[in-house]
């Protein structure tokens, strides 16, 4: 773990490899897990904004989770998240043939909405736990991921790479090139 600003980040996420291989887990984080994907103060807001204009492409039951529990929920945990589908899928999630999507990202790619989705989901293999003083960024490992993490390694592209748009939107660009400075000097053995 190093420090990095106000975050405490784990190593793991410039020396771990990963890349998304939807063709080999078909999205199984949208569908899998016992909670929605973490939500700040600010993006349930916004999801009761663009909900409107996300309900066009959303399947009938995940309107029927949101119009009945909300855009948003508070978890078991107390956690603001995305709603789910019978305990199991995300509330927003779509489906391409076997191939679960984000509705939100649907239209975010369509340019009907300018937000691209809940920043945890545009983060994973990152989570961000924040407390008073500090965010502690960590690399999640979850065996669904198994075929990103060997698509990773035979790319060569670590995950604090995959994910750099994400972690960027998140703690900003100054941040992010500190990042790589600590990653490059890790690589040189300082």
């Amino acid at each position: 773990m190093f420090q990095l600003g106000k975050t405490i980040v784990s190593e793991d996420i410039l020396e771990k490899e990963f890349v998304c291989n939807l063709s080999a887990c078909k999205g199984a984080c949208c569908v899998d897990g016992d909670a929605g994907a973490p939500l700040s103060l600010a993006e349930t807001k916004i999801l009761e904004e663009i909900y409107p204009k996300v309900k066009p492409f959303l399947r009938k039951q995940g309107i029927e989770a949101i119009e009945a529990q909300g855009t948003w929920v508070n978890g078991a945990d107390g956690d603001l998240e995305t709603p789910l589908i019978d305990n199991k899928d995300c509330a927003y999630v779509i489906f391409d043939g076997k191939t679960a999507l984000c509705g939100i990202e649907q239209a975010y790619n369509q340019g009907i909405i300018d937000w691209k989705k809940p920043v945890s989901c545009h983060l994973y293999p990152i989570r961000v736990k924040d407390f008073t003083e500090f965010a502690a960024v960590n690399y999640d490992k979850w065996d669904i991921c198994d075929a990103a993490c060997s698509l990773g390694q035979e790319l060569e592209v670590p995950v604090y790479k995959f994910v750099k748009e994400a972690l960027i939107r998140r703690f900003g660009e100054d941040w992010y090139l500190e990042l790589e400075k600590v990653a490059e000097d890790l690589k040189k053995g300082l």
